[in-house]
């Protein structure tokens, strides 16, 4: 299994557990859903971290798509090197560090990680065109 392969699946389970804070939020904050919040999908009202655990999954959920296509491709294309993996591999521990940055409420560093994210996104599409 090539590394860009590997840290796609643990940017796969990362951004597919995201949802676990958010969630706990919610059930310490209002209790378990009761049959009327099936009915109505209205959002229960939460602290503001439990906001920023959601947006923290949302945010994941919305970046991970780039990336996956781009991993998937290079490897469909044979492009697969060691510059690839790096990014890869960037672009994991990146979103690791901003979903606790973002859960933590700290301002500044969240932007210059998501910002970097972007920036292992374009290297991989950078050494997928060349």
């Amino acid at each position: 299994m090539s590394a860009d392969i590997k840290y796609l699946a643990f940017t796969a389970i990362l951004t597919a557990s995201l949802w676990i804070p958010y969630i706990a939020c919610q059930v310490m904050t209002n209790g378990g859903l009761a049959p009327p919040n099936y009915l109505d999908p209205t959002p229960r009202p939460v602290p503001l971290w439990g906001r920023r655990a959601d947006r923290t999954y949302i945010n994941a959920v919305e970046t991970f798509a780039p990336f996956a296509a781009l991993v998937i491709a290079v490897h469909l294309a044979g492009k697969a090197n060691a510059m690839t993996a790096f990014w890869a591999m960037a672009f994991f521990w990146l979103r690791l560090a901003h979903a606790v940055v973002y859960l933590l409420g700290i301002p500044y560093l969240r932007t210059v990680l998501f910002t970097l994210g972007y920036v292992a996104v374009a290297g991989i599409f950078w050494e997928f065109i060349k």
